[in-house]
């Protein structure tokens, strides 16, 4: 899942419990351990890029 914060940033969170909490070295939430799937990494990546376009900002 993918929601905005209160900047307009996108930010990655669970699709199981709709937390944002991740274990990076597990690749899990840490409130219930869903698997953090590749396909949702690359998702939140392009959202990520779209926005840095939109903001003109330059990772």
């Amino acid at each position: 899942m993918i929601f905005l914060n209160p900047s307009g940033a996108p930010e990655l969170g669970c699709s199981e419990c709709g937390c944002r909490w991740y274990d990076r070295l597990t690749n899990s939430c840490y409130e219930c351990g869903q698997i953090v799937t590749e396909e949702e990494i690359a998702e939140y990546q392009a959202t990520l890029e779209l926005f840095y376009a939109e903001k003109g900002i330059k990772p």
